[in-house]
């Protein structure tokens, strides 16, 4: 497995679900010929992630509730990012593995962001159906990368540098435009406080 660009799409799948990356890495190296690190098929580590999974699974799709769930996964995302990068650079150089560990991390981090600012947008709709449109496209695109990044990592490179840069413009105009939108509010409820003769 070619490492800089499993790195860098398991750091950005981590980012958007990291107990799901870390359970399908440990379910594949134990059914395939994968090459995943012993580490992460141990029956302990699948156990936790494959709970913490179906933790995450509900949380995620429950409006607010999932950024509370985010903000507490600010330093696991990240961090899983880093580790599983650590683990599958196991043979290479020193100065090599602390490469791929900041790109492990670092991606995971981005990804993590994106997916913080776009719950956050989605959150300002009422309804929970975006809720859970928005949680099961993660899922689906995430379990899609960890499969091309085992199996073809090239093009899981590709993909999950698209969704990051993607996913970074999509959260930058989304914020705009609820920065606009509780502005004109904001200026509404002053209009409609000021006495009828002091209104211009």
């Amino acid at each position: 497995m070619d490492l800089l660009p499993l790195v860098f799409s398991t750091g950005w799948a981590s980012g958007v679900n990291a107990y799901l990356v870390v359970l399908m890495l440990g379910v594949l190296g134990r059914t395939t010929d994968a090459g995943v690190p012993d580490a992460l098929t141990r029956t302990d580590v699948l156990v936790v992630a494959g709970f913490l999974f179906a933790m995450e699974f509900v949380a995620d799709k429950i409006p607010y509730i999932d950024s509370t769930w985010d903000t507490i996964s600010t330093a696991i995302r990240p961090t899983a990012g880093a580790v599983i990068a650590l683990l599958v650079s196991g043979d290479a150089t020193t100065l090599e593995q602390a490469i791929l560990v900041a790109v492990g991390g670092g991606t995971a981090l981005a990804s993590h962001v994106v997916k913080t600012g776009t719950r956050m947008a989605i959150n300002t709709s009422p309804e929970p159906v975006s809720n859970v449109t928005a949680s099961l496209g993660e899922d689906i695109t995430v379990a899609g990368v960890v499969l091309l990044a085992v199996y073809h990592p090239w093009w899981a490179l590709g993909i999950s540098a698209t969704l990051l840069l993607t996913g970074m413009t999509v959260v930058v105009l989304l914020m705009r435009r609820i920065q606009r939108a509780r502005r004109r509010r904001r200026e509404q409820r002053e209009n409609r406080s000021q006495p009828r003769s002091t209104r211009p």
